[in-house]
């Protein structure tokens, strides 16, 4: 009788830690499955303006930029309501760091400095090339998700952000986006 007792709980308890072990990869389950529903996971509607990080994932230029946000973990705030102006490097800007740079900051590892690098590339607030131009002629400076500024600049009618030059500039939902050919690395 003793025996059929201790293998009644010996079977009761390898069942709960059966259903404990299931409940835990369920919950991580879920958990990774919340972390892939932030609002970068949401489509844009037909019909209506597509946001900063839709409209960078749809042009191959913006490829690294895609990959080095993703790795940082930013998609969200990338995809925030705004206003945010972005200056968005293309992929020649990337391309032109040391060799290996891109790399080792994708590594798990550097995700901080790259998030780092890529919030100096954000300013929270709306600047459209007109109000930039306004900012230039007032020689005001942009304050940077990063915490840092970047000196505006009008060099003989041409928008200049940090020392590099505004390429393009495009209208997305929850802002704008300058294309850039530089990265804009923060001096410290």
């Amino acid at each position: 009788m003793k025996t059929k007792f201790i293998i009644a709980l010996m079977v009761l308890a390898f069942v709960s830690c059966t259903k404990e072990k299931q409940t835990e990869v369920k919950t991580d389950q879920k958990q990774e499955q919340v972390k892939k529903q932030g609002q970068a996971t949401v489509a844009a509607v037909e019909g209506e303006e597509p946001n900063a990080l839709q409209v960078a994932m749809s042009i191959d230029d913006f490829s690294t930029l895609v990959v080095a946000i993703q790795k940082a973990g930013v998609e969200d705030s990338v995809v925030n309501a705004g206003p945010l102006t972005i200056f968005a490097p293309l992929n020649s800007a990337f391309a032109k760091l040391p060799e290996g740079t891109v790399e080792t900051l994708i590594k798990p590892e550097n995700k901080a400095q790259l998030s780092f690098i890529l919030v100096n590339h954000v300013a929270p607030a709306n600047y459209p090339i007109k109000q930039l131009k306004k900012e230039a002629k007032k020689g005001r400076k942009l304050y940077m998700a990063s915490g840092k500024y970047l000196v505006v600049e009008n060099k003989d009618g041409e928008i200049y952000v940090g020392g590099t030059k505004i390429l393009k500039s495009v209208k997305v939902s929850n802002g704008w986006i300058h294309v850039v050919d530089d990265v804009l690395v923060p001096a410290e």
